[in-house]
């Protein structure tokens, strides 16, 4: 298994970041690949994407401990994962997420690069969904 780790921070309330995180609809505008997301039950969402050029599907399951959400995948690939909310102050907070995967895997099921170059662009790409979720939090918190 292998562990990826990386943290931004965000000019906006924990209370408002972590109401933006818990709500699935918004995932398609800040998870590269994610088309559509909905809720299906309790801590439950269903992801429609594309990934490595094909469409899929993943079901989601989430829960929470404190201001952490935990995830990992139920159907498509075995993926999890955690997103930490840290307060800085009281208008600025830290979210630090932590991804793991099998390398087989995400090759396998989304094809891309293999070794040390699959791991730089997973690194890529999770920069880049936290970026677009500061931006998203920090967007929201200004209208």
């Amino acid at each position: 298994m292998s562990t990826l780790e990386e943290q931004i921070d965000i000019d906006a309330p924990l209370d408002r970041t972590w109401d933006t995180l818990h709500r699935v609809e918004s995932y398609p505008a800040f998870v590269n690949g994610v088309r559509e997301a909905r809720p299906e039950g309790e801590n439950k969402a269903h992801l429609d994407l594309t990934a490595g050029g094909r469409a899929r599907e993943l079901d989601v399951e989430t829960s929470d401990r404190g201001k952490e959400m935990v995830w990992h995948t139920t159907s498509g690939p075995d993926l999890a994962g955690t997103v930490s909310l840290l307060p800085i102050d009281r208008d600025h907070t830290r979210v630090q997420a932590r991804f793991e995967y099998q390398p087989e895997t995400i090759k396998e099921e989304f094809g891309g690069p293999s070794g040390f170059a699959q791991a730089a662009a997973i690194e890529r790409g999770v920069r880049s969904d936290l970026q677009q979720f500061k931006e998203l939090v920090e967007r929201e918190r200004k209208q």
